[in-house]
């Protein structure tokens, strides 16, 4: 009868020993993803910034709105040096990061961690495994989220390829909301109140409304392409309520990427994009474009009981052509505009307002009842 062989204790010793570590020691656990270690500073202060004609103080990181990017590469450490230099509590979010063995840098006040109060210093430190693609990062504290947010990109490993065709240009899209109202005042309200808190009085493409808004035509986001080329836009909904449906007047939208995971590449004239969520979508330009401008623009659609932001915000994509002159006396009328029978009859208010004549474009834009609310070649 064969002889039973039981482990000795200094193996069963070691194999303990080994578990211990991988717990306690978490960037052995990922030592496969090893990157490396990209370092950020967020200098959270106030900015005096104009929209809509109207000048207040917000809540700015690094006085950029919206704030700056993080990029990193997957398996990458990244640390975020946090300085309060504002009266109010803030604490910082990293949407959709997975936080393996590292929830204390989730961010949410009094959840994961306390608030960085006035004058204090906070170091995040995460590192980013199994994830490819866009997420956002925003404060985590009452809504200072309205103005402090910003993109998170995360590339390929080195030699690790997209599995797509690598695009010409990437080009982050942020939606947002804005308030002419101090937005602290505007959640304190409805919590005393018990009910929902005022509408917003704009939704901004990165930080920008938009033409159609009033007072609002020098501050509308432009995305300058080129004929026959490939863009990656990186879409991020952080607005603080609503979903949007977004397209881009005469051209097809190809879905590769959602909240950081790569899906299977399907083709759409126009999708809807909830709160928090991010998606990476490849733009094909036309190769001899008809005009040099056409209208992107997003707002939600709602057919419930409720009150929200009824409204379009709006950019404009140009695509530059020698023969055409500079778009900077271009008029609205001569944009060519995403259109439907739903599309227009929710973009008409705003329409009369600026006097559109051309509706050149038929899609189809989805029914929805109730609704809720070159840079990286360094790398």
């Amino acid at each position: 009868m064969a002889a039973s062989h039981l482990p000795s204790p200094v193996l069963v010793g070691a194999f303990v020993l080994l578990i211990n570590c991988l717990w306690l020691f978490p960037e052995v656990t990922i030592a496969k993803h090893a990157g490396i270690t990209r370092h950020y500073k967020f200098n959270v202060r106030l900015q005096n910034v104009t929209r809509l004609c109207q000048t207040k103080t917000i809540l700015t990181v690094n006085g950029k709105f919206p704030g700056p990017r993080i990029i990193a590469r997957e398996g990458d450490r990244v640390l975020v040096k946090v300085v309060n230099h504002v009266s109010n509590n803030v604490s910082f979010h990293w949407h959709g990061i997975r936080q393996l063995q590292s929830g204390w840098a989730d961010g949410p006040a009094y959840i994961t961690q306390c608030p960085i109060q006035t004058g204090q210093t906070y170091v995040y430190n995460f590192t980013i495994v199994g994830q490819r693609g866009t997420l956002f990062w925003h404060a985590h504290i009452t809504w200072l989220r309205a103005t402090l947010y910003g993109p998170i990109f995360i590339l390929p490993k080195h030699n690790v390829p997209y599995p797509f065709a690598k695009p010409y240009k990437e080009v982050p899209i942020i939606f947002g909301e804005w308030w002419n109202a101090n937005t602290e005042a505007v959640i304190n309200q409805a919590l005393q109140t018990g009910a929902g808190p005022n509408v917003s009085d704009a939704y901004t493409i990165n930080g920008q409304p938009g033409p159609l808004y009033n007072c609002s035509a020098n501050e509308t986001f432009k995305l300058k392409v080129k004929p026959g080329k490939t863009y990656l836009l990186r879409l991020i909904n952080a607005a603080l309520n609503d979903e949007l449906f977004f397209t881009v007047a005469n051209h097809t939208l190809t879905i590769v990427e959602a909240d950081a995971v790569y899906t299977k590449p399907f083709q759409t004239d126009i999708l809807l994009i909830a709160p928090g969520q991010t998606t990476n979508v490849l733009l094909k330009t036309k190769a001899h474009p008809t005009n040099a401008t056409f209208l992107m623009a997003a707002r939600p659609y709602f057919t419930g009981q409720g009150t929200f932001d009824n409204s379009t915000v709006a950019g404009i994509l140009e695509y530059e052509i020698p023969s055409v002159a500079s778009s900077s006396n271009t008029s609205i009328k001569n944009l060519t505009l995403p259109t439907s029978p739903h599309s227009m009859a929710l973009l008409s208010p705003q329409i009369s307002a600026a006097n559109f004549e051309v509706w050149p474009m038929l899609n189809t834009l989805p029914m929805c009842h109730k609704q809720s609310k070159n840079i990286f070649s360094s790398l």
